[in-house]
């Protein structure tokens, strides 16, 4: 049995999974926001709980919102900024004694679709997770890609230029792809045309004119970003998960949009929708150990 932990901005959830893949237990929490020793407790209290319940862990492995960075084993890149510069796998392994293994929430979430999902059988697969951010993890042949600076799938913040003022992001830098093609970026399009606020499920089950041209708008962006992940790594599937996640016309639209943005005439890329949906980051927290 092994215990994954997903640890989000405002909830912490963490399973028990037996080797079948079948999940024994769940729970959840609410996330202590910007207190780090109360996150810290908040995961210990909730895999003890866990365990209680489904019995010891042999090893536990947790999704967090940024990565480990290689100079120091601290937290970089965290949109939990009270993370960033902190020992979390460190500091959580003393706290349970028992190893202890963090990735990028979005390296989780790939994983998990890779190993048992709607990605299960591609030999490379790019996971893409589109919500408030975007973030993105890439698995070969049934393991994730790690690199030098733990930067794989990170392609939010590349640039991605458009006409209109530029749009700062929290990472310090401008018009990161982020800044374009999430939810918050889509309810901007739709606002600079209509005055009533709606949610990004609003607009894209809305047959109104600006609802239909904001979606357009960010299919257009996204198949610009992704033609750039085509090019450079060609994976055989790229798999959605995240809350734009469940905009049908991605699955309808994008993959003639791409062969605007890749060198082939066709895109042979398999585009799918996430099976496990919100559950897929913990699983994949609990992958991380064979």
């Amino acid at each position: 049995m092994r215990i994954g932990v997903d640890l989000g901005g405002t909830k912490i959830e963490a399973i028990a999974m037996a080797d079948d893949t079948t999940v024994i237990h769940r729970k959840r929490v609410d996330t202590p926001q910007s207190d780090y020793q109360a996150t810290l407790n908040a995961i210990a209290a909730l895999v003890s709980s866990i365990e209680d319940t489904a019995g010891p862990a042999r090893a536990i492995g947790i999704g967090a919102p940024g990565s480990i960075s290689p100079a120091g084993n601290i937290m970089q890149n965290c949109n939990s900024i009270f993370l960033n510069g902190k020992c979390l796998a460190q500091d959580i392994q003393k706290m349970l004694k028992t190893p202890v293994r963090i990735a990028n929430d979005a390296d989780c979430f790939t994983l998990s679709e890779t190993k048992d999902g709607a990605a299960m059988g591609f030999d490379t697969v790019f996971g893409v997770i589109l919500g408030t951010g975007v973030g993105g993890g890439f698995v070969a042949h049934g393991h994730l890609l790690q690199g030098p600076n733990s930067l794989t799938g990170e392609w939010g913040h590349n640039p991605l230029q458009q006409p209109g003022p530029n749009r700062h992001c929290y990472c310090g830098r401008e018009n990161c792809i982020e800044k374009w093609i999430s939810g918050p970026a889509i309810s901007k399009e739709y606002s600079q045309t209509n005055a009533v606020a709606l949610s990004t499920q609003a607009i894209a089950a809305s047959e109104d004119l600006a609802a239909i041209a904001a979606i357009d708008t960010f299919l257009e962006r996204l198949a610009m970003a992704l033609g750039a992940i085509i090019n450079t790594f060609d994976p055989h599937c790229i798999v959605f998960g995240g809350g734009l996640s469940n905009i049908d016309r991605i699955y309808s639209e994008l993959p003639s949009l791409l062969t605007n943005h890749i060198l082939p005439a066709t895109c042979l890329t398999k585009i799918v929708k996430a099976k496990h949906g919100d559950s897929s980051g913990v699983r994949g927290a609990a992958w991380l150990w064979p």
